[in-house]
């Protein structure tokens, strides 16, 4: 192909600056529509196409008199259509991720899938609003995501600033008055939503700060106006046009800082539709003429004359014109393509096409042109490279593949990453091109649909989007094989798709379940990425739970598992689950969340049959629900527990007025249990209770006797001088002598009776020795008390107690007649440098031992 037949359908609009009109599809629908009888919207991105009957003009209607909505692919394949019996519709358009948005005339705005499924509806207004809505527009900003403005009866517009986080906000209002606006345009940008509203000649601009500033703009025009009959804002929204009464086109920016130019258009109709192409120019529409104008920012204009009605499509990079017959893409002739195909181009990439074409004839000029070119041959390959992704034809895109395969040849070590990249990315371009799939994305628009939302420019990201795009039409096998041919990550690529499949297959299978669960699970297996979960849930919400259960079965993390059976009533199966996981706090979820929803009889009869929750539960009543544990140890017939429950109930009870009838059914529990050892020390325990409470009654004793030990309510008293009642309790509850001796002679130290202490060791014999009373003089710091037991000590303890309360002569004494070197050892150590006289009094004594050994 040759680059004058390339070129023949470029127009100039300004030195450098070429347009061009490309067809992409021959229309594959019904040869009937007639597109002015329509109102027809499309989405974005070469997204479908929706036509709707229009209502203000008369036609034949075939059928009920309700309109039809029918949805297209952008080469006019059915997909859908669907009978609208609700409100009328004020506007109609799509999502920037192609859902279908239809804006009612009383503020409800009804979102659809591109199959005329309902995805969601809401109300513009959040309370109850009188006003009608008059005019309407779906609008996308710069940050890619879609949101909605509505005009009411009143004149006050209402703006949503995306579809998926629901806030309606009323925009400042303009000066009352008895003309009616007649136009508006929506200025998205990140941050903000304005709308430029004119009314007749007045141009206002809305805002929706706090202080709801509604501006009047002063547009330099130079020919007179009366009104501003249509208007519309670029997709960047920096860049405005407007059409006045005059017939003129003005352009600039929307801050009308800057004029680009005025320009006449030979008529004063309003036109049907004004719309950038791009940044640079502005493409108007006349249906009564079926004019096409393309006016650049330079004042240059091209005319196009159509037989029949159109409709224009904005896009990023161009604009989509379809019409009756055709699908065609008006654009901006790409800068490298235009220095590649430009007539007598000088440029690196157009020697290489030349030569490349040459070397395929076989002519000698082929050397000729790579000679040219030899110094830039890395540039000219890649201006062949960049320029291929522009190119719709396959012809030219074999023609600059071919030209970037001959020039490698000519660059030793050259890397050809770059080459095998496009190459790739071409057969995705063009397979999603294809009439059947019918997605006439330009390379420009693939870069541009991660932008912003959806975090950046990530090359992944937006192969990711464009699969979503397959992924929505259902064309998995497809899409499955873009991410493997693209060498996509499974995150992104091969199970990303494989779920979508798997979610769609449960929701139109008829098959058995156990076949569509197995047919799933040999598809998907257990990638990364890959969660049986969802995809049981999306069964479920369709009413498929038995299939959802047999997907459960292939979900790796219990979990997971365990919370979709308990949201599907399979308690038995999460429990299940659960304890085969041995994760407890699993096990604890499961068990709390079906004691909250189950009858408290079901629930118990429920976890009997699983030991391992019992037992968790058990333990988790003991912590918190005493009552709830009571109810199970009786339903067990759990005697020996319940009797424990009742005696650590008997403990907590701090006044003591409750401790009689617990210790009393706890004795009955022991008593069914045959547990004769623990029914005798209940009995034990209510004698010593009535016991202290009548002491406590008696004596009144500043500190309560009740919930005392055996031991310390001796000890309490002894130390209140009640002996009798002190012996008493030692004879009925059979206090060991040595406890009670070595009780009595500490409290008696301790209070400094020695007198009693004295008659109390003359009681009888000591039955734990004199060593004690010793002790406990000592401790008390009285060291004669503590030499008049010493005597009464053995012979081998007497060395030891003279040391302990420091009379180290009577020690060593005693020592050195029981021959007790080492005790002298420690005497001589003691001592240190203190008493020489004893000191050298022990070194004469250990050496006569030491002598006669």
């Amino acid at each position: 192909m040759s680059s004058a037949l390339i070129t023949a359908d470029w127009f100039r609009l300004g030195q450098d600056l070429y347009f061009r009109k490309i067809e992409i599809y021959s229309m594959e629908w019904d040869q009937a529509i007639k597109l002015e009888n329509f109102i027809v919207a499309s989405a974005s991105y070469g997204g479908p196409i929706v036509i709707k009957r229009d209502d203000r003009k008369i036609t034949r209607v075939h059928g009920t008199g309700h309109p039809a909505i029918s949805i297209f692919s952008a080469s006019g394949k059915a997909i859908t259509s669907f009978k609208w019996t609700q409100r009328p519709i004020v506007h109609i358009g799509w999502s920037n991720d192609e859902k279908l948005i239809c804006i009612q005339d009383d503020g409800h705005v009804v979102i659809y899938d591109m199959f005329g499924k309902l995805d969601l509806k809401f109300n513009i207004f959040q309370r109850v609003h009188d006003a009608k809505i008059v005019d309407a527009k779906v609008f996308t900003n710069t940050k890619n995501v879609t949101g909605v403005a509505v005009m009411t009866s009143n004149f006050n517009i209402f703006v949503v600033n995306s579809i998926k986080d629901i806030k309606t906000r009323q925009l400042s209002t303009v000066p009352k008055s008895s003309v009616d606006p007649t136009c508006w345009s929506i200025v998205s940008e990140e941050t903000s939503t304005d709308v430029l509203f004119a009314r007749e000649k007045e141009l206002y601009r809305l805002k929706q700060d706090e202080y709801h500033t509604s501006t009047i703009l002063q547009p330099d025009v130079t020919v007179p106006y009366t009104a501003i009959l249509e208007m519309c804002v670029s997709l960047n929204a920096r860049h405005l046009c407007f059409f006045t009464d005059s017939g003129y086109l003005w352009l600039g920016s929307t801050d009308l800082r800057h004029k680009y130019c005025e320009v006449e258009t030979d008529t004063v109709h309003k036109p049907k539709q004004l719309v950038w192409c791009g940044n640079e120019t502005v493409v108007t529409y006349w249906e009564n003429t079926h004019t096409l104008l393309v006016v650049g920012k330079n004042g240059q204009i091209h005319t196009y004359l159509y037989e029949n009605s159109i409709h224009l499509i904005p896009e990023i990079d161009g604009v989509r014109i379809v019409s009756n017959l055709h699908h065609e893409l008006l654009q901006k002739v790409p800068e490298v393509v235009q220095k590649i195909f430009r007539i007598n181009s000088t440029e690196p990439g157009s020697f290489l096409l030349e030569a490349s074409k040459h070397f395929q004839k076989g002519s000698h000029k082929a050397n000729e042109y790579i000679t040219l070119v030899k110094n830039n041959l890395e540039e000219a390959l890649n201006q062949c490279l960049d320029a291929v992704g522009y190119e719709f034809n396959l012809e030219v895109q074999k023609m600059l593949i071919r030209a970037a395969q001959f020039g490698k040849c000519f660059i030793p070590g050259m890397n050809s990453q770059k080459y095998v990249k496009m190459c790739r990315l071409l057969r995705v371009l063009n397979a999603i091109r294809d009439p059947k799939v019918g997605i006439p994305l330009t390379i420009e628009q693939l870069k541009h649909m991660n932008v912003k939302e959806f975090g950046g420019s990530d090359e992944n990201e937006s192969l990711k989007h464009l699969l979503d795009r397959l992924i929505v039409r259902n064309i998995y096998f497809l899409a499955l094989q873009i991410a493997k041919y693209l060498k996509l990550p499974e995150n992104v690529g091969s199970s990303y798709i494989l779920m979508h499949w798997a979610k769609y297959k449960v929701t139109q299978s008829q098959t058995e379940e156990e076949t569509v669960a197995r047919e799933i699970a040999e598809k998907l297996g257990y990638s990364s990425g890959v969660s049986y979960r969802e995809i049981a849930e999306k069964a479920s919400d369709y009413g498929k739970n038995k299939l959802a259960i047999k997907l459960l079965d292939y979900e790796p993390k219990a979990s997971e598992q365990v919370e979709l059976l308990l949201k599907l009533h399979e308690n038995k199966s999460a429990l299940h689950k659960a304890i085969e996981s041995g994760n407890t706090d699993l096990i604890y979820m499961v068990v709390l969340k079906l004691r909250e929803k189950m009858p408290l009889a079901d629930f118990k009869m429920t976890i009997r049959n699983f030991p391992v929750a019992q037992a968790l539960y058990i333990k988790y009543c003991k912590e918190y629900q005493k009552a709830a544990l009571r109810e199970i140890y009786i339903q067990e017939d759990d005697f020996p527990s319940l009797a424990l429950l009742n005696i650590e109930e008997s403990l907590e009870d701090t006044n003591g007025l409750g401790i009689d009838s617990q210790l009393t059914t706890a004795l009955e529990f022991y008593k069914k249990a045959r547990k004769d050892l623990y029914a005798s020390m209940c009995e034990e325990n209510l004698k010593l209770l009535r016991f202290q409470r009548e002491l406590d009654n008696k004596l009144q004793l500043p500190e309560k006797l009740i919930g005392k030990s055996v031991h310390e309510t001796c000890k309490t008293l002894l130390e209140n001088k009640e002996v009798k009642l002190a012996e008493k309790l030692r004879n009925d509850f059979k206090i060991p002598d040595k406890r009670y001796w070595y009780l009595r002679i500490a409290i008696l130290a301790k209070q400094n009776d020695w007198s009693e202490l004295d008659k109390f060791s003359k009681l009888k014999k000591s039955p734990v020795g004199y060593g004690p009373f010793v002790d406990a003089c000592w401790a008390n710091n009285n060291k004669n008390e503590a030499l008049k037991y010493i005597s009464k000590v053995t012979d081998e303890l007497k060395a030891k107690y003279y040391l302990q309360i420091e009379c180290y002569e009577e020690a060593a004494e005693v020592a050195f007649q029981n021959r007790d070197i080492q005790t002298l050892r420690n005497i001589q150590c003691r001592l240190s440098n203190k008493q020489p006289e004893l000191l050298q009094k022990l070194t004469l004594m250990l050496n006569r031992l030491d002598s006669t050994n």
